[in-house]
């Protein structure tokens, strides 16, 4: 007998994480229809990328209630992934109106939306390890039992959105899993986080001809995060989708924490190259979590998750898409 079919209705449609999202589900090779909301139609999915999925996109303001209550209503989401968002930390202190809206005023249209008209389904609710803020050595590695101390717009934003996801969980019985998901990283990442900006500024250079003593603007260092492979990333919110407890929150991280010098460092032995650090005032945040290292032992135990890929594996395959698009390769 067929299983039912499953209905994802996929926010942040065009962006980075929702492309691997897709691509995991097609390798599963299941029933699924899938709808992709964006502001825009993402540009590198064609109908033959994910010949598995029954997939399509519609152009829609989030925050547009009205038009969002129409396409749930219309779709009956069996799960919804909320991947929609103002992601950049240090855009959020420029522009911290927009991070509130996009963060949290969103996902209140959308637990509404399915509270006030009793939508069956399944909602992934995308925090991040920004949440914790700067907490003392004898909390790293950061339990979710951790306390939130945002000290960011956009942390603000997402400590907000989960304390939502937490109400309308208990208060209304809606069906929502939470996740703090710590750095993420691969191909295709938007050269405005620190990863793609730092192998795209050590490529140019080595494209112009510059290999040896190649500077690089960078802001603070000596930061320490925790990197993982977007393509864990998406498996383990598929897998919170199955077995998922409702209203808990669960850490999405690797475990291990490396500093930006490091992974500079990192960079210039797998491309050969010298290089000279230069601090960039402007990129210097107001406020920053100096360390920020997960423990992933609830998300192992409760869901059977693992890390799979290595960060210099992360890094080689940025390494090589970007050679491919500044035409080096």
């Amino acid at each position: 007998m067929n299983s039912p079919m499953k209905r994802y209705l996929v926010t942040g449609a065009s962006g980075f994480v929702a492309y691997y999202f897709f691509e995991y589900l097609n390798t599963l090779q299941e029933n699924y229809q899938i709808l992709g909301v964006a502001t825009s139609i993402p540009s590198n999915i064609t109908p033959h990328t994910f010949p598995h999925l029954e997939l399509r996109f519609t152009k829609m303001d989030l925050l547009d209630y009205s038009s969002l209550e129409s396409l749930l209503i219309s779709f009956q989401p069996t799960h919804i992934v909320h991947l929609a968002a103002s992601s950049s930390v240090s855009e959020s202190w420029s522009r911290p109106i927009k991070s509130f809206m996009n963060n949290t005023n969103i996902f209140l249209n959308i637990v509404e939306i399915i509270r006030t008209n009793n939508i069956s389904c399944r909602l992934l609710s995308v925090g991040s390890s920004e949440e914790y803020g700067n907490l003392p050595a004898d909390c790293i590695p950061i339990k979710e039992t951790a306390p939130l101390h945002p000290v960011s717009p956009y942390a603000i934003a997402r400590v907000s959105q989960e304390l939502l996801s937490k109400c309308y969980a208990s208060s209304y019985d809606l069906d929502i899993i939470l996740t703090r998901s710590f750095n993420h990283i691969g191909p295709g990442q938007r050269e405005n986080f620190v990863i793609p900006s730092l192998v795209r500024q050590i490529l140019e250079h080595i494209k112009s001809g510059q290999k040896n003593c190649s500077k690089i603007f960078t802001g603070d260092v000596s930061l320490i995060r925790d990197f993982l492979d977007v393509r864990d990333v998406v498996k383990a919110y598929y897998l919170l989708l199955e077995k998922g407890e409702r209203g808990e929150s669960y850490n999405i991280c690797s475990g291990k924490g490396i500093s930006i010098k490091e992974v500079i460092t990192l960079i210039s032995n797998l491309l050969d190259v010298q290089i000279t650090i230069e601090i960039d005032k402007s990129r210097i945040r107001p406020t920053d979590n100096k360390v920020i290292i997960g423990d992933n032992s609830k998300i192992i135990s409760k869901i059977g998750w693992h890390p799979q890929i290595l960060f210099e594996d992360s890094l080689r395959d940025i390494i090589l898409y970007w050679e491919k698009k500044l035409g080096m390769v």
